[in-house]
């Protein structure tokens, strides 16, 4: 769905943030972009909807160059992106207002609207909360409130910039589980972040490091390469770093290190 090709992007205080990143993510594929602090991985986000766009190199979207929509909003409603900070994109004095946003400004009719509001907010468990404020929802309500702002576009992929940073473990837990269930419909799942512990449900991740991809391969292969990722400032989840002290690296979790570790005490 998406082919981001030799992708240069450099800010105006002359920060390179992209240098020569070339890759691609499948449709229907849930694909994880790490990165620490200042990695690019967030700069990258901002290029698969047309918020920012390449200084050189390209991105498709489909097959199409995303500096050929003519309306970005096609592009937008296409490819949904949600923010660290679920303040920062609710906008509505009630989670129905909050929802209906996107779609007033596409000028989808009442009864459209209507069906789709109920409909997102059934899918990210905020149904009969459709007149609450939004202020006084948890964290991980609020987020899945972004999300059903997002979704209620009906896109085909979804961006998830850091999306569960400010959250709580609970929250964390929540938004994770409803990404699940909405990868398992056939949405494609681009997930930004810099916690290894959220890999582990994607079908392949990418590796950034000073605005350059350094590594790309399923999770088991990214736990594997532990001298890599701590090269680029990023810790091993704890079953992958006592399955590496063990020499039986690449576990993605504690029951996949505790099969293994049963075969090689077996064998």
């Amino acid at each position: 769905m998406f082919q981001i090709e030799k992708l240069q992007f450099k800010y105006e205080n002359g920060t390179k943030a992209l240098d020569g990143v070339t890759l691609s993510i499948k449709r229907g594929e849930w694909f994880a972009v790490l990165g620490a602090n200042g990695s690019g991985k967030s700069t990258l986000a901002r290029h698969l909807n047309g918020l920012l766009l390449a200084a050189s190199g390209r991105v498709l979207v489909d097959g199409r160059e995303v500096g050929d929509y003519s309306d970005i909003k096609n592009l937008r409603r296409m490819v949904g992106l949600v923010f660290q900070n679920p303040d920062n994109q609710i906008v509505g004095n009630s989670v129905e207002e909050d929802v209906a946003f996107g779609l007033e400004n596409l000028g989808v009719p009442r009864d459209e609207m209507r069906r789709r509001i109920t409909e997102v907010l059934g899918q990210v468990g905020l149904a009969g909360l459709e007149q609450a404020d939004p202020a006084t929802l948890s964290g991980g309500q609020k987020q899945r409130l972004a999300i059903a702002g997002a979704l209620a576009m009906q896109p085909q992929a979804l961006i998830l910039d850091e999306a569960t940073a400010m959250l709580d473990p609970a929250g964390a837990a929540e938004v994770l589980s409803l990404l699940g269930d909405l990868h398992r419909q056939g949405l494609t799942i681009v997930m930004i972040t810099h916690n290894m512990s959220e890999v582990v449900a994607a079908d392949r991740a990418a590796v950034l490091s000073n605005g350059q991809l350094v590594f790309c391969g399923t999770p088991q292969e990214v736990f594997a390469a532990g001298d890599m990722l701590r090269a680029c400032h990023l810790e091993l989840p704890p079953a992958a770093a006592l399955g590496e002290m063990l020499g039986i690296p690449g576990c993605m979790d504690l029951t996949e290190l505790l099969e293994r570790l049963q075969v090689e005490v077996t064998e």
